[in-house]
């Protein structure tokens, strides 16, 4: 079920009308597809957080507007943790979109308890679906990735009604053998802690007398 939020119309526009309306603590947006003129909206900035929160990417607005939405961009100010402005493009739920859907990893890897590093490559895919049933994310399995091996899309499963777009054979998480010292007290957990506010070759002070 898509989540709803209220949205509002924005009459005057611009760098300092946004400016204003985030003080106010509001988020600017805007919404357009469908052949349809863009209208210029705004919303609670607590009422989109807890949608984006839910992990939604369509969503019903309501108020000003009555239209179901793919969040199709969404800025954030450069700490990453306040929306600035959102864009909406207009959908039906039974109609197909391209979307890009985030990459997990789940379960225990044998090639890491082996001593190898796990590394996620691939942190988005591009899917083909309709607006109803776009994924929150795609799980890399790791029950079967030994030391030295990889995951690539084509092993990768795939939801239902879901087709990926991006090549077959592209990775999306390694597990390598460290390359040295550094790397293989990391990949087990017993590399000596550094003292903060001392170079790692600064010896230490004789005791005092």
């Amino acid at each position: 079920m898509s989540e709803s939020l209220e949205v509002t119309k924005r009459t005057a526009t611009g760098s300092h009308e946004s400016r204003r309306l985030r003080r106010s603590g509001m988020v600017p947006a805007v919404l357009y597809g469908h052949g349809k003129a863009s209208v210029e909206l705004s919303m609670k900035r607590e009422s989109l957080v807890a949608v984006l929160r839910h992990g939604s990417r369509v969503v019903e607005l309501k108020g000003a507007v009555k239209a179901s939405a793919l969040v199709r961009e969404l800025q954030w100010d450069t700490f990453g943790t306040e929306p600035l402005h959102v864009d909406f493009v207009r959908v039906d739920a039974s109609e197909l979109i391209h979307v890009k859907v985030p990459i997990d990893m789940r379960g225990e890897c044998p090639g890491q308890k082996a001593g190898g590093i796990v590394s996620l490559v691939l942190h988005e895919i591009d899917v083909e679906c309709t607006a109803a049933s776009i994924p929150d994310h795609i799980h890399a399995l790791l029950g079967s990735l030994t030391l030295g091996g990889s995951i690539k899309v084509h092993d990768l499963q795939t939801p239902a009604g879901v087709r990926f777009l991006t090549d077959a054979d592209e990775t999306v998480v390694t597990c390598a053998a460290p390359q040295d010292k550094a790397d293989a007290e990391a990949a087990s957990g017993t590399a000596e802690p550094e003292i903060i506010g001392r170079k790692p070759d600064e010896e230490e002070p004789p005791a005092a007398t």
